[in-house]
């Protein structure tokens, strides 16, 4: 072989092998660009596609027939008024007659308009001796409650596969939070009556009775599916209703109960 078909076989080698890295370059260069396509898309994706504040939001086409879009609609801010941003009454004691022991009075955004897109709201929970805030969940916000009167036993319950139930006793000043969804109780373990405060990390938190909701919805639950699934006489069943649970009121000796 001459030495000129030596030089031209080196040549086309390293043109080829150029080649080969162009294409590599350029594949890692369009790969660069689609994840980054892919990262801003999914940012924009967070960033205007807010957690829901109902339900469900059912698309229509005639915008004339929309009540609300993920809140309510806002007034001109030119017309605002310092009443918008303003609720009186939790001074007052809820009517803890019934037969959970216990009321909440709330103040979220149909209360203070104000508070629509701000993210936050407040209750009072006013607790009879030995009363109860049932088991419940707030699908869209966390809870962090403050006890002003009396002593609380509060816990919350994580999702599966866990189930892990945390609890605490609490006494004026104390504080605990209920992360959003989980489900979570108050009960009034003293022999006076209770007061705490929360705040919600949503204007409308909603919340879910897990009570109410299996045994009292509307049509109600087949009985089999509740039988099955509680592992209940289907006679316990049929006769469970809405907040119809009757507090053990032994369940006080089985902690310990701190004197008031």
């Amino acid at each position: 072989m001459s030495a000129m078909q030596s030089f031209s076989i080196f040549s086309k080698a390293i043109a080829n092998n150029r080649l080969s890295q162009y294409i590599i370059m350029k594949g890692t260069h369009f790969t660069v660009i689609a994840f980054t396509l892919l990262a801003f898309a999914c940012s924009l994706a967070s960033a205007f596609d807010p957690s829901p504040l109902q339900d469900f939001c059912a698309a229509i086409k005639d915008i004339k027939n929309g009540v609300f879009v993920n809140g309510k609609f806002c007034e001109d801010p030119k017309l605002a008024v310092a009443e918008d941003f303003f609720f009186s009454g939790l001074n007052k004691p809820g009517n803890t007659s019934n037969l959970v022991g216990s009321n909440v009075t709330t103040v979220n955004v149909d209360q203070i308009p104000g508070l629509n897109t701000l993210g936050i709201s407040l209750v009072r929970i006013d607790y009879a001796p030995y009363g109860l805030n049932p088991p419940r969940t707030h699908p869209r916000g966390t809870e962090i409650l403050v006890v002003i009167k009396g002593t609380l036993y509060v816990g919350f319950v994580t999702s599966n596969p866990d189930n892990r139930l945390f609890t605490k006793i609490l006494n004026p000043g104390d504080v605990f939070v209920f992360p959003i969804g989980l489900i979570h109780f108050q009960f009034n373990i003293g022999k006076t009556e209770a007061v705490a405060f929360a705040g919600l990390s949503s204007q409308n938190a909603g919340v879910i009775t897990i009570a109410n909701a299996v045994f009292g919805s509307n049509p109600p639950i087949n009985p089999d599916v509740l039988t099955k699934a509680f592992q209940l006489d289907k006679n316990v069943v049929n006769i469970s209703s809405p907040g119809s649970g009757r507090i053990n009121h032994s369940f006080k000796n089985r902690i310990k109960t701190p004197e008031i």
